[in-house]
């Protein structure tokens, strides 16, 4: 059944004559942990497999992937992260030492994938690395060895065991993270403890070669710990270029039974929705202490951990994190988008938790098989973002409200790309009813309007390997332009972009 209009309107105000910063294009980030399937099935299955490869890597997975145009791919870890030792991925693969994975599930990790493999899949992909090293169990010399191994073009120790493994030329490694939540998994450690630690071990990631200088992200806050945010920028600001944030959306508070991934009511529909609207605040906060220290916003925030997280698929490995995405989940990705879109000026990548069968994933492979998830449908409408300027919206809105529950029923966001085009995008969180937006465009000549919609009978509609087309986007027809206005009915429970 069709959903009827809310009375009341959302009304928007777009002046393309304005502008704002640009969104950094890192902003649509992944991240690939040694975590569950990620990796291992989702990525690497060997040059001997049946699925069709490229020395390894998935050609089905790379080539859905691509389509995304992913900026930047953070690896390998995550919690893994900080007990990875790099030199055990190196070499011939029958001869690298297997380890246990304690962080996650206590599978066997075989180290076939590594550096060489990880810098391989980037090249596919055609996107940058973001490398985490090891601050929780490794040495300032082993990171410092890692850095030369992967970025010197010298006659040098680490170069040449680099050249003896078949790699000539240097890699390029934009992005490097001086460890992982450290608060946590990473060591336990305290601010102060953290902020000397980064100040030792960054002064060993070195640029070896200065065309290419490597930008260093420090571990930040878990959540609202605003008092972590504080001790990095007073003791360490000037060293670093991106201190990262992580925030979860859990449907639950408790941690224990986080609730399902696909079996929800509407209570849960909008709990979720109100949680993951307190990036908004988030930002907001850190964003503020980063100010005093930094005025010229020259550190970036880096949200490097952000996505929904549920209970695990009934019948999984607890520790393998897999989990469906619903339309739900292509609703949370539209507000977070739109939220970083509002704070490009500090918040310069993101990296949603994770790119394949973990958490709120792009892509769920299931041996030869392979699907595309709501989330991933909402990276790809939403690549056209990627590099354009915000343009400032003045968006009043109806509250969509649920039992006591109450948030904003519409959310909106605006930029123009190089070539001058501009995009809006809309999301409805309204699982009932369509909202007419009313849109005044000022400083734009519009005569044509065309667009794209994800949205699906129910809240919970997701794709499976039986069914992998439940949901996906389709032609959008519900955009009329008279002149300066621009009229929207946008459909309950949905994610629109529009092309101007």
């Amino acid at each position: 059944m069709a959903s009827s209009p809310t009375s009341a309107p959302a009304v928007l105000k777009l002046d393309a004559g304005q502008t704002g910063p640009v969104i950094n294009r890192n902003v649509y980030g992944h991240f690939a942990e040694h975590l569950g399937r990620c990796i291992y099935e989702g990525v690497w299955v060997g040059s001997d497999s049946p699925i069709p490869n490229t020395r390894g890597i998935r050609n089905d997975v790379i080539a859905a992937l691509k389509q995304l145009d992913i900026p930047v791919l953070r690896w390998p870890g995550g919690c893994f992260a900080d007990e990875y030792h790099w030199k055990d991925g190196i070499g011939p693969r029958e001869s690298r030492p297997a380890m246990i994975n304690t962080h996650w599930g206590n599978v066997v990790e075989n180290n076939h994938f590594g550096t060489h493999e990880f810098m391989d899949l980037v090249g596919q992909l055609g996107c940058d690395a973001y490398i985490c090293g090891n601050v929780g169990s490794g040495t300032v010399q082993e990171m410092m060895e890692w850095v030369e191994y992967m970025t010197s073009d010298a006659i040098s120790p680490m170069a040449n065991l680099r050249r003896a493994n078949g790699r000539d030329e240097p890699w390029v490694v934009r992005y490097f993270g001086v460890g992982n939540e450290s608060w946590g998994c990473g060591g336990n450690m305290t601010p102060e403890y953290y902020s000397d630690q980064y100040r030792r071990y960054n002064t060993f990631v070195k640029n070896y070669r200065p065309t290419h200088p490597i930008q260093r992200y420090a571990c930040g806050a878990n959540g609202s710990d605003y008092n972590w945010t504080e001790v990095l920028m007073k003791k360490a600001a000037p060293l670093m270029h991106g201190l990262s944030l992580h925030y979860y959306t859990l449907p639950n508070d408790s941690w224990q039974n986080k609730g399902s991934a696909t079996e929800f009511g509407e209570d849960l529909w909008i709990t979720t929705l109100r949680k993951t609207l307190f990036m908004e605040e988030l930002i907001t906060k850190h964003g503020a202490i980063m100010d005093q220290h930094d005025p010229a916003k020259r550190v970036g925030m880096i949200i490097d951990e952000w996505g929904t997280w549920y209970n695990v698929e009934p019948g999984t490995n607890p520790g393998f994190l897999y989990q469906q995405s619903t339309l739900r989940d292509a609703i949370v990705a539209g507000l977070n988008f739109h939220i970083f879109h509002a704070h490009a000026d500090r918040v310069t990548m993101t990296n949603i938790a994770q790119t394949i069968n973990v958490l709120q994933a792009m892509v769920l492979t299931d041996g030869p098989r392979m699907l595309l998830t709501p989330t991933y449908h909402v990276f790809e409408m939403f690549k056209v973002h990627q590099g354009a300027t915000v343009i400032p919206v003045t968006l009043t809105t109806p509250d969509y409200a649920f039992g006591q529950e109450k948030i904003p029923a519409v959310s909106a966001s605006a930029s123009r790309n190089a070539a001058g085009r501009v995009h809006l995008s809309l999301v409805n969180t309204n699982p009932h009813h369509a909202i007419t937006v009313q849109c005044a465009l000022t400083g734009i000549s519009a005569d044509k309007v065309s667009g794209r919609v994800l949205t699906a009978p129910a809240m919970n509609t997701h794709n499976t390997f039986d069914h992998p087309e439940a949901i996906k986007p389709a032609d959008f027809t519900g955009a009329k332009l008279d002149g300066g206005q621009l009229t929207v009915e946008l459909p309950a429970k949905s994610v629109v972009i529009l092309k101007l």
